[in-house]
């Protein structure tokens, strides 16, 4: 059985305050674009461990046997009657992007795991187990446009729809680290209410709408703002780091033809929504 989990984009982040527990509170729209993984799943008729991962595509840094594929599938086997597996993750998300590609093959697995051996969990149920994988994970049971608070793992649907945008994504080889993104941060109450800013017209977007991280994070690495300004340049509507980044998406008007922008070593991904 295959299924193919899909990227998320960040539409908007504000980093509200911060916690007794040293984490942040913030809020932000999570939007589901189509850049996939594939993940595969295989009963193993004959083996003597639980599974076996074997993984394709872009290098995943760090053992396998910490993947969150390998999580997800420990989480349930302690919970119901799994048999051994064979799991085949071809990775073409990128890594440290800001893009959910490792949250959302964890959520895909549980889920496939739920259908494939008949396990009957319901999704609340399903996202509950997610929730423990990732604060992001839950997002991709569902995988439909959410407003998302808290510590990024409450979640609220939302009525939101970009088809028929052109999307342009770029990720630079530039790795910015969770820590490195909330250096600067300085948590604060947003000018503007992010779920009624998602309901104007896009050309409203860009003067109500931020991402808190990039204050901090173009500081650091200038090429990413340069990055932005680009898409701007090249005629974007909306122009964005996804979450706490590297990854610098654009949402254009299907009249105008995607950007070329050539950055070395850089990964990019273009299509309409």
């Amino acid at each position: 059985m295959i299924s193919f989990p899909n990227a998320k984009i960040n539409l908007g982040l504000n980093i509200t305050s911060k916690r007794p527990d040293g984490y942040h509170n913030l809020e932000t729209i999570f939007y589901p674009i189509p850049l996939e993984d594939a993940l595969e799943i295989h009963e193993a008729s004959y083996s003597e461990q639980k599974y076996n991962l074997f993984q394709y595509g872009d290098h995943i840094a760090g053992d396998l046997n910490s993947n969150l594929v390998v999580k997800a599938y420990k989480l349930l086997y302690e919970l119901y009657t799994l048999p051994p597996i064979n799991i085949y993750l071809n990775k073409h998300i990128p890594s440290g992007a800001g893009l959910g590609g490792g949250s959302s093959d964890a959520a895909f697995m549980l889920c496939l795991l739920n259908e494939k051996f008949r396990l009957n969990i319901p999704i609340d149920k399903l996202e509950e187990h997610a929730a423990k994988l990732g604060a992001d994970c839950a997002f991709f049971v569902q995988n439909k446009p959410t407003f998302a608070e808290g510590i990024g793992n409450l979640f609220s649907p939302i009525e939101l729809s970009l088809r028929g945008y052109r999307f342009y994504l770029i990720k630079p080889n530039v790795f910015v680290s969770t820590r490195d993104a909330f250096a600067y941060i300085k948590p604060h109450e947003p000018e503007f209410d992010l779920r009624k800013t998602v309901n104007l017209p896009l050309e409203k977007w860009k003067n109500r709408m931020f991402n808190d991280f990039e204050y901090s994070v173009f500081k650091q690495y200038p090429l990413l703002k340069e990055l932005k300004d680009a898409l701007y340049a090249h005629g974007a509507i909306y122009a964005a780091m996804s979450g706490s980044g590297s990854s610098i998406f654009g949402i254009f008007p299907s009249s105008i033809q995607f950007p070329n922008l050539y950055i070395k070593d850089s990964f990019v991904f273009q299509t309409i929504l």
